[in-house]
């Protein structure tokens, strides 16, 4: 599925969320999703929980770490 259907999708759903529930419903469909996005990356492998948590004056390229 391509990054603009997935995107369509997404706006239909906040879209929806937003108009049959409210300001509240949309922001926990918007919550919901960014959490779910989050979670997708790591398990694909794109991120790592230390990418989160390393200081700046420690970065180090992905093709670093992996020497």
């Amino acid at each position: 599925m391509s990054m603009a259907a997935i995107g369509m999708i997404a706006g239909m759903a906040l879209g929806f969320a937003g108009y049959f529930g409210g300001f509240g419903a949309f922001v926990l469909v918007a919550a919901l999703g960014a959490i779910g996005f989050v979670v997708g990356r790591f398990l694909e492998g794109d991120w790592e929980l230390g990418d989160f948590f390393r200081s700046r004056g420690d970065f180090r390229t992905r093709r670093d770490r992996q020497r």
